[in-house]
């Protein structure tokens, strides 16, 4: 079974000015583009256009809910990259008990993976 690995970055909101690109859509259409082809350079698949609400605040004490316009991409994971949700030992860490832990039970003392 193939793993994945997902990037959601912001879709644009604005267009780009280039030579012959005279209209709205046009501009847009472009910046979206770009965002497609750089992510499809670094690996990235494309998957989905998304729009979620979001809460903001508004004003000093006014939280309002916005819809929030995001790109979804995703690239497999080869068998020896760690997903981000992995846990891994770390070899020869002194161990620290935790504090909700039974007795006895230690995690380790180092780099959180």
């Amino acid at each position: 079974m193939t793993r994945y690995e997902y990037q959601v970055v912001p879709a644009p909101t604005k267009g780009e000015k280039a030579r012959g690109v005279r209209t709205g859509t046009e501009r847009f259409a472009l910046a979206l583009a770009s965002v497609m082809n750089r992510m499809g350079r670094d690996g990235w698949e494309y998957v989905r256009a998304e729009s979620l609400p979001a809460e903001q605040k508004s004003g000093l004490l006014r939280i309002t809910t916005a819809l929030q316009h995001v790109l979804v991409f995703r690239r497999p994971l080869s068998d020896d990259t760690p997903h981000a949700g992995a846990v891994q030992a770390v070899p020869n860490a002194p161990l620290k008990p935790t504090a909700n832990a039974p007795e006895g039970t230690a995690r380790p003392i180092g780099p959180a993976l």
